[in-house]
């Protein structure tokens, strides 16, 4: 069955919109406000928007190298297409609903729960291998998320103060652009044909 780009949107919208009622439960119960350290200012916004960097520079480098070749025939296969039909809009998009609702789950959530019993260390290191395990593609892809979800959560404390905006930026747009190079990727294939 082949979604249409409308279905996409729901089903995407949907999936992420559930991520943030499971933290908000399990907030709830654990007594953790997954937005207990989100602040807004300026200094966040400006990590955010340069960290992403790093990230999509990995990930245009594990474009191009041939042990990442199952991971890039799968991702232009199976989410190609449905980024190629999507308009710039809806790729920022599909980037912020992303990067805001794992970052409340894993970030906001996980991470400072699983500090309270293993420390800073552990915190980051056992809630990206929740991070990882569900982002399983396949073995390489599922350490290439775990990586990017370290990063992630070190961006957590890169500021003067604990900040869910840095991670949620640098997610989001990392996303984004790499929703863009997808798209791209797929219709220049397309015209080359």
């Amino acid at each position: 069955m082949t979604l249409s780009r409308h279905q996409f949107l729901w089903l995407a919208t949907a999936f992420e919109g559930s991520l943030v009622l499971i933290a908000y439960f399990l907030g709830h119960w654990l007594l953790i406000d997954p937005l207990g350290h989100f602040h807004l200012n300026l200094n966040a916004i400006i990590l955010g928007l340069i960290g992403c960097l790093p990230l999509y520079g990995l990930f245009v480098l594990s474009h191009r190298l041939e042990v990442a070749r199952d991971i890039r025939n799968f991702l232009i296969e199976k989410l190609g297409g449905l980024l190629a039909g999507c308009t710039g809009f809806e790729l920022l998009y599909l980037g912020l609903l992303a990067g805001v609702t794992e970052e409340i789950l894993f970030r906001g959530l996980l991470q400072p729960w699983l500090e309270q019993d293993w420390g800073w260390l552990g915190g980051l290191i056992f809630s990206n291998m929740i991070f990882a395990l569900l982002h399983w593609i396949t073995p390489l892809y599922a350490l290439l998320a775990g990586i990017c979800g370290v990063y992630l959560g070190l961006t957590l404390d890169i500021g003067p103060e604990r900040n869910l905006l840095t991670p949620i930026l640098v997610h989001a747009l990392y996303d984004f652009l790499a929703f863009m190079y997808l798209k791209n990727t797929v219709l220049s294939r397309h015209a080359s044909n």
